[in-house]
């Protein structure tokens, strides 16, 4: 999995950036077909904000973590992406499924209405 982490008024160092593969990798592992991260690390206004966009069968997802320290905020973003895709995840599996078929005839309240049940 590819991760491309950008800084906007951040300087991007090395441990920043180990930081984020070491959040964000763990991701590969539950979802295989994801292929890449693009991580955008903002300071505003005495904050941090980290932003993680993806595609994800063929959907965008995009996510933000804010925190008034830099790591805290980058777990924010990395573990609301972890629930976005869960979430994804669940609405490909779940279209998978057959919707259940009604097996009983559509007169079949005026079958059980005319038997006598005393």
């Amino acid at each position: 999995m590819k991760i491309k982490v950008s800084g906007h008024h951040v300087e991007v160092s090395e441990n920043v950036k180990q930081h984020v593969e070491e959040k964000f990798t763990k991701l590969a592992s539950h979802f295989p077909s994801l292929l890449s991260i693009e991580v955008i690390l903002t300071k505003e206004h005495g904050g941090f904000v980290a932003e993680s966009v993806t595609n994800y069968e063929g959907v965008r997802i995009a996510t933000s973590g804010k925190d008034d320290v830099m790591y805290p905020a980058i777990s924010k973003a990395a573990k609301k992406l972890d629930a976005a895709l869960s979430h994804r995840k669940g609405q490909l599996k779940g279209d998978l499924h057959k919707k259940p078929t009604v097996t009983t005839p559509e007169i079949a309240h005026e079958i059980v209405q005319e038997m006598n049940l005393s």
